[in-house]
């Protein structure tokens, strides 16, 4: 098992950044594969970023080049560094992990980001 908790989302401008974090704990976290999921008002959960063990990372297209994912296997945490932000970035933002499998098994709560026009 392993429990995620994110942190960091809010009301920003357009344009402006935030930098959301999830925390896990539980097993090993330096094994399993993490990612960031949104989900807008009325639309379905989608993936945003990925990064495996390895450090390998992928992104949805809709967010490259403006976020970035990253991993601090000494903190236990998982990171999604947001630039440049638009108003249809505005969703719940969801933190995953999963470890041999071809889904995501663990989610935590989600934070709420806005991005104001």
């Amino acid at each position: 098992q392993v429990q995620l908790v994110e942190s960091g989302g809010g009301l920003v401008q357009a344009g402006g950044s935030l930098r959301l974090s999830c925390a896990a704990s539980g097993r090993a976290f330096s094994i399993f594969a993490m990612g960031w999921y949104r989900q807008a008002p009325g639309k379905q959960r989608a993936l945003v970023a990925t990064i495996t063990s390895g450090g390998t990372t992928t992104y949805a297209d809709s967010v490259k080049g403006r976020f970035t994912i990253s991993r601090d296997n000494a903190k236990n945490t998982v990171y999604l560094q947001m630039n440049s932000l638009k108003p249809e970035d505005t969703a719940v933002y969801y933190c995953a992990a999963k470890l041999g499998t071809l889904v995501f098994d663990y989610w935590g709560q989600g934070t709420q980001v806005t991005v104001s026009s």
